[in-house]
Formats: C-alpha cells, sequence, structure tokens
C-alpha cells in the first residue's frame, strides 16, 4: 500500500513537472520594456545634446580664429580678401567660409568697416558689399533678399547722386577713398572684399 502511495505521489509530481515546462513562458514584465526605452530615449538626447553643443563650439572656435585675423565690430567679425574678384566670386568665397558679403546696418558699422578696409587693403580701396538690385532696379537688397535698411549712398555730386548706373551697375561697393561712401558699381568688375561673419 505504502508502495502504490509513492507511485502516485511520484506520478503526481511528474506530471505537475511536465505541465510546467509544457506552459507557455511567461512574458517579461512592460513595465521593463518601457523603463529601457525611456532610457534608450534619454540617451539619445543626451547623446543629440552633446553633439548641438560640440557644432556650437566648433563655430565659436572658427569664430575667434576669423576674428583674430580680422575685426569684430558689434557682433560680426570682418575679414578682409585683398585678392581682386568679382561680385559673384567674391560672394562664393565668403559663403564657402560660412560668411556673406560685409553689410553694414549702421553709421557706426560703416565707418569701422571702411577703417579696416584703410588699414588691411589700402587707403584708396573699394570692397564690394554685400547688396545688390538684380531682381529690380532701385531696389537694394542685403543677401537674404531683404530690403536694406541702414544706405550711405555717396549723394555729394548733384548731377549724378549715386546710385546712378542704372540697369548696367547692380552691385554696391564701399569706397574707403571717399570716406566709405557707397557707390553701384557693374557686377563683373574686379574689387576686393570682406567676408561678415555673425557672431551667436
Amino acid at each position: 500500500m505504502e508502495y502504490r502511495g509513492v507511485c502516485v505521489l511520484l506520478g503526481v509530481l511528474l506530471l505537475v513537472n511536465w505541465s510546467v515546462q509544457q506552459a507557455p513562458p511567461r512574458r517579461k514584465p512592460v513595465k521593463k520594456e518601457t523603463t529601457k526605452d525611456a532610457a534608450i530615449e534619454d540617451l539619445q538626447k543626451q547623446i543629440n545634446d552633446i553633439v548641438q553643443e560640440l557644432n556650437l563650439l566648433k563655430e565659436q572656435q572658427a569664430l575667434q580664429t576669423v576674428c583674430l585675423k580680422g575685426i569684430k565690430v558689434h557682433d560680426k567679425c570682418f575679414l578682409a580678401d585683398p585678392v581682386k574678384k568679382r561680385y559673384h566670386t567674391a560672394s562664393e568665397d565668403c559663403n564657402a567660409l560660412g560668411g556673406v558679403l560685409s553689410t553694414p546696418t549702421s553709421s557706426d558699422e560703416n565707418n569701422q568697416l571702411r577703417d579696416y578696409v584703410r588699414q588691411s587693403i589700402g587707403p584708396d580701396e573699394q570692397v564690394w558689399l554685400g547688396i545688390n538690385d538684380m531682381v529690380t532696379e532701385g531696389a537694394w537688397v542685403d543677401h537674404m533678399g531683404s530690403t536694406i535698411t541702414y544706405k550711405n549712398w555717396d549723394t555729394s555730386n548733384y548731377r549724378s547722386p549715386q546710385p546712378d548706373g542704372g540697369m548696367s551697375q547692380n552691385c554696391g561697393v564701399l569706397s574707403a577713398a571717399s570716406n566709405g561712401k557707397w557707390f553701384d558699381e557693374v557686377c563683373r568688375e574686379e574689387k576686393a572684399s570682406v567676408c561678415q561673419f555673425n557672431i551667436v
């Protein structure tokens, strides 16, 4: 009798063991997966923030290098290029460096640019400005296509106040010899230039 009871008990234990092995595997709690996903998203955000901060530091370092070679004026750096080029070539070269052709937005900025041109390029030189009226004659715009608000055209000659070139002179220049006054010029002429870099 005892033997039979032990066999029954052993049979029941084997059945329980077999049924446990045959049962579908238990799913992991959803809470742990959610926690892992949130942690991964948090790490990705931290990586993105670090990359963005690194890019800003690289940009600041490049600007500091430009400012060390050139001159800092308010929230901009100017870097002279004495090589004479056509307007479009000078503009493209500035863009390749991460800047634009200089565009003074105040009398003080214009005077500082004039002084910088006299010191770095020459007292009688003209440099391309980042302004033109190529799209609409007489509507002078900057590199973004925005209407310029500050102007320093040479209006001292009553017979030919600037800009006076009509449809043939669509690019602006700053003249160091004329105390920083602006003139319109044929864009195919070759002039020196000053690249402008905005400090963020």
